[in-house]
């Protein structure tokens, strides 16, 4: 890595990988840093004149479906300006689908483009894509996102990214681990991993390496219990310390998160919003016994440390083997050799032979791969074709080669064919690639056309364990000929539903789009072959269960099972790709491309561009996902900074790229929640209003210029008895009379001027509008942002509910982006707090819920009981809002607002 930048937040996060976080300075700073003394009050957290004031990570699991924010604010205290670096490792499956920096009064939204596209209009100049990108990778499983920034003195930068990916389960149990190594101290530091699963949660567990146990118990909060589970790690900074007087942090090492759902049913069945999810994952079954045969590539390039740990490895798997298993070794260099020659079984006395005739083996010519593959293959299709008895188990080929075929057929397409028809599909082929000189497209594509998959294995002190890693993930077959079948009339768009096999601490994942009017009747049939008699299973829909966990989890399940489906779909598309040709290959491209688009996925197929933002040489920048076997970060030079853009965006510029930073963020969203962002104190204050469906209530109001906002409730479509009626926004009105303007927005449509026979626009369109000093930018099915010169900026976000739903109904939220601009004399429920003010919370104290804090406030010469809580801003994530602790003032913001509540009823939207 360069080491000229003036700080370096490294961030690497991960499910079944890592999570890094760091800070470091890039000039050279004086010697040593400043130690704190016991006498003063506060730890001094800054390198070189920048602090990190806080770096989250929040993790929202539903269903498998894991939805990642990291946020990540730097603040320069020098009276100079600063580089700041922010640099995210995340997996290589997963999918970046959002990121936005706010820096210097100005907010810059990532947009997701197709590729070609994204090149051509942005990166005119002749810069490859290899030194142009964002994006590298970055060791075994991730990809280093880096963005390198220049703030002003005395100011500060906000990062945050997104990304999304599905939880695979392996050896029993889904992984989060996380590498945390921050090098500084965190004023905020905070990792918060919320667990949804419908089946319920049967084990969670959380440690963190760096901390010692009894510390780490008290400091990571962890519990489940039902559907539910959650982990908050939240250490202060004199936690982090790494001695009591130090300015340096302890935190160096891994976090790491494992959790397993409960196994009560065969399978598992998820219907919301005309798409399902299905986890076949079934318990108690009889171990099959299998026929493994291993081909080994012994070529002079396999000498030295990569022959030695292949042999430690061969020896472990040969002494875990099953009585029962039957089993042969084949070797190939420029000749092709096996131990026996057929299948034996795995006795104590075989495995005794067969250890010793590894240890015994020697490197010898070339690499006959095609030689040594199709011996293989021989040896596994005579056990099947001549003993009955064998013919019944699971078969596994496992090849593992460091190098590409230069002995005997060297033609890829060939051995590929060879490959494919000796095999015909009656086992699965797994190949492991040994360090970087393999054709790892070739190995790829050769596994998945026969039921298999590719695995790098990295040249390093523990490549033994990663093989043995692998063979523990196959060792134990329980299923084969796994099929998952759904009715024709009712389903499509399916992801894989047909498995060679099904193999022990493992799950089989099946998505899909149900057709309309058609849940009801949906159901999964599952047929399969297990130890010595057939497998036959159906799976129905729980509609009562599914009902339960949509008023539990709402938009948050029905959101996350639609983008399962795509994530999967996506993976798969771009997987078939890769082994197509002409017209198919051009189909699954172009279907690859028109759903990455659809969900707003960073793939292989699309771009992230970055507007306002530019590097030295004027380009901006390029946000994309490197080739499997692109050159790791570290071996790169090529470093960009990028600048602050002094352009203001052109009125046909989509206000979701580039916004005003709002002096606070005040909104309202949902049953309707009220929040209040006070900078000054950096704290939240939030209240409810509680009023009746068709209600009208004014929020914003300037008499100076006459501009206003009034938004009219709706209840739900069907109330339950004894229950809270829920009421949400469900119509605004946004008027500016000095130019006419006047706008109605509701779940349904977005109409301008409405009493002259206005445009009519639908949620569904992208736009941008202008009407003298207004401008209106639609973002398709996520929210439209209105601008008003010399006036303020405001977000409406749209929030859909199940289709299906009895209950719910469509409803909006409305957000204050910038209001610095408005008259002294604003004021609504809203309005009112763009204006500075004060308030002072003391005395917290456990209230009458014991998991909530009380206290008292003390604002505008009122004292109040408050209670601590949380509530959600769907402003920067109109999909999944990220959560804000505020302080709730109850019976409706009394003594908070001005007057009652009832003052703010106004007659109609306009």
């Amino acid at each position: 890595m360069d080491g000229t930048m003036g700080l370096r937040v490294l961030l690497c996060v991960c499910l079944a990988s890592l999570l890094i976080l760091q800070a470091m300075p890039t000039q050279a700073s004086s010697p040593g840093r400043p130690k704190v003394s016991k006498k003063q009050q506060t730890v001094d957290t800054s390198v070189d004149g920048v602090t990190i004031r806080s770096l989250k990570v929040n993790c929202k699991v539903t269903s498998r479906f894991a939805h990642y924010v990291i946020t990540s604010q730097v603040v320069n205290n020098a009276d100079e300006a600063k580089e700041v670096a922010f640099d995210v490792e995340i997996p290589k499956t997963a999918f970046i689908s959002d990121f936005a920096i706010t820096a210097d009064g100005k907010a810059f939204i990532g947009d997701i483009k197709d590729k070609v596209t994204a090149w051509k209009q942005y990166r005119k100049a002749a810069v490859s894509g290899e030194n142009a990108g964002l994006v590298r990778a970055s060791g075994r499983t991730m990809e280093q996102f880096t963005i390198h920034l220049t703030i002003g003195p005395r100011s500060k930068a906000t990062f945050r990214l997104t990304y999304e990916e599905v939880l695979k389960r392996r050896l029993t149990q889904y992984n989060i681990d996380i590498k945390v190594k921050p090098k500084q101290l965190v004023h905020h530091f905070e990792i918060d991993v919320d667990i949804f699963e419908p089946q319920g949660i049967s084990k969670l567990d959380a440690q963190a390496s760096f901390l010692p146990k009894e510390l780490a118990s008290q400091l990571i909060k962890k519990s489940f219990s039902g559907k539910k589970g959650h982990v908050l790690f939240r250490p202060t900074v004199g936690q982090q310390q790494s001695c009591p007087t130090c300015s340096t942090s302890l935190m160096n090492g891994d976090f790491k998160v494992t959790y397993d759902v409960n196994r009560d049913k065969l399978c598992d069945l998820l219907v919301a919003n005309n798409h399902f999810a299905h986890f076949f994952a079934p318990q108690n079954l009889t171990n099959l016994n299998k026929n493994l045969v291993f081909v080994i590539d012994i070529s002079t390039s396999m000498e030295g440390q990569k022959v030695k740990q292949t042999k430690e490895a061969l020896l472990k798997i040969l002494g875990d083997m099953r009585p029962g298993d039957y089993f042969d070794l084949v070797l190939f260099g420029s000749e092709v050799q096996s131990w026996r020659g057929s299948l034996v079984p795995a006795s104590a006395a075989n495995v005794r032979a067969a250890q010793d005739f590894v240890q015994r083996f020697h490197l010898a010519g070339a690499t006959n791969l095609n030689g040594g593959l199709l011996r293989g293959i021989e040896i596994l299709n005579q056990a099947h074709g001549s003993v009955p008895e064998l013919s019944n188990r699971a078969s596994v080929l496992i090849m593992l080669t460091d190098g590409e075929p230069t002995e005997g057929v060297t033609d890829r397409s060939q051995i590929l064919k060879n490959v494919r028809n000796a095999i015909g599909g009656r086992f699965p082929l797994y190949n492991l690639g040994f360090g970087h000189n393999v054709d790892w497209n070739f190995l790829e594509v050769m596994s998945m056309e026969n039921n298999g998959r590719a695995q790098r294995i990295y040249e390093d002190h523990d490549a033994t364990q990663q093989l043995q890693g692998f063979y523990d993930q196959v060792a134990n077959p329980l299923l084969v000929d796994v099929e998952l079948l759904y009715p024709q009339d009712t389903v499509s768009a399916l992801t894989q539903h047909r498995h060679k096999q099904y193999y022990e601490g493992s799950e089989i994942m099946v998505a899909g789009r149900i057709a309309d009017h058609k849940s009801s009747s949906f159901k999964a049939d599952v047929l399969a072959r297990g130890e010595g008699q057939e497998f036959k299973a159906t799976c129905l829909v729980d509609e009562e269960e599914m009902k339960k966990l949509l008023q539990e989890r709402g938009h948050m399940l029905e959101n996350h099972v639609e983008r399962l489906w795509a994530y999967l779909t996506i993976q798969e598309l771009l997987a078939k790709r890769m082994k197509l040709e002409g017209k198919e290959k051009a189909t699954a491209t172009a279907k690859a491309l028109q759903m990455s688009l659809a969900y707003q996925f960073v793939t292989p197929l699309t771009s992230m561009t970055i507007r306002g933002m530019t590097d030295e040489d004027g380009l901006e920048p390029i946000i994309d996902k490197p080739p499997e076997d692109s050159l790791p970060l570290e071996m790169l030079g090529h470093r960009k900074t990028f600048m602050l853009s002094a352009l203001h965006p052109s009125p046909t510029q989509s206000s979701s790229n580039i916004q005003q930073l709002p002096n606070r963020v005040t909104g309202v969203d949902t049953d309707p929640h009220f929040l209040i962002h006070v900078p000054q104190k950096e704290d939240t204050l939030c209240f409810n209003i509680d009023e009746e469906p068709g209600v009208v209530l004014s929020l914003v109001q300037d008499p100076d210029t006459g501009f206003s906002v009034n938004g009219q409730l709706i209840g739900n479509k069907a109330r339950s008895p004894g229950q809270h009626e829920g009421t949400y926004f469900g119509r605004l009105g946004i008027a500016n009379p000095a130019t006419d303007f006047h706008l109605e927005v509701t779940p349904q449509n977005i109409t301008l001027n409405p009493g002259l026979g206005g445009p009519v626009f639908s949620w569904g369109d992208q736009a941008s509008l202008r009407q003298h000093e207004v401008v209106v930018t639609i973002n398709r099915k996520r929210n439209l942002v209105v601008s008003v010169e010399d006036g303020g900026t405001f977000e409406v976000v749209l929030h859909r509910v199940w289709k299906g739903s009895a209950i719910h109904q469509d409803f909006l939220g409305f957000y204050v982006l910038d209001s610095h601009r408005m008259s002294a004399r604003t004021h609504g429920l809203l309005g009112q707090f763009f204006h500075p003010f004060d308030f002072e919370v003391s005395d917290p104290h456990p209230g009458s819920d014991p998991t909530k804090t009380d206290a008292t406030m003390v604002v505008k010469s009122r004292q109040l009981t408050v209670t601590r809580g949380l509530q959600k801003d769907y402003s920067k994530d109109p999909r999944h809002g990220a959560e804000v602790t505020c302080w709730f003032v109850h019976n409706n913001g009394a003594g908070l607002i001005d007057g009652v509540h009832t003052d703010y009823i106004v007659p109609d939207i306009f």
